[in-house]
């Protein structure tokens, strides 16, 4: 029989893992990719409705075509087409306000989501009432009520705050 004691034990594993590191054998696991981090204190870009204005272009690198049309921004704007203007803006901005401030159609998703939940949950309580619940006791019943009721009354059950102080034995009737 095998008795190990938590102190005996942890001194085997420990002196396995001092073995194992020793000897190089050691791999650690990984998934083959390390995740980038972005660094914050670098001035970044970003569309936003409340700032204006980003910490930097939306684009960094400029071909020569673009690095020409940044030279002739310098001169008079009136000489410059609306393609031109277009182009100078895309180059600083990715999108518009009203870019920005377009309705995005996510929230047919989020609906669509929510009834499919719904009906499922739906098919669950039919599933339970069907195949898990007993069916209902006949006590229930609207003819066994009524019967009940007329046994509380014949035998004048609770007389002063109950159903039979409600009932009038000489007419027959509610009060």
């Amino acid at each position: 029989m095998l008795c190990l004691t938590a102190g005996r034990l942890g001194t085997l594993l420990s002196r396995q893992a001092a073995v194992a590191l020793s000897t190089g054998s050691a791999r650690m696991a990984s998934h083959g990719h390390v995740s980038q981090q972005t660094d914050v204190s670098l001035p970044m870009y970003w569309d936003r409705c409340d700032v204006p204005l980003p910490d930097k272009p939306y684009q960094d690198t400029l071909s020569a075509t673009e690095k020409s049309l940044k030279q002739k921004e310098k001169g008079p704007w009136s000489s410059l087409s609306n393609e031109e203007k277009i182009a100078l803006y895309r180059m600083m901005f990715k999108e518009t306000y009203a870019e920005m401030k377009k309705p995005s159609s996510e929230w047919k998703t989020v609906v669509g989501g929510i009834l499919f939940f719904v009906g499922l949950t739906g098919l669950v309580v039919f599933w339970q009432r069907v195949y898990v619940y007993p069916t209902k006791p006949h006590t229930f019943e609207e003819e066994w009520q009524a019967k009940q009721l007329k046994r509380i009354l014949d035998m004048r059950m609770n007389p002063v705050e109950g159903f039979s102080s409600k009932w009038d034995y000489q007419k027959g009737q509610w009060k």
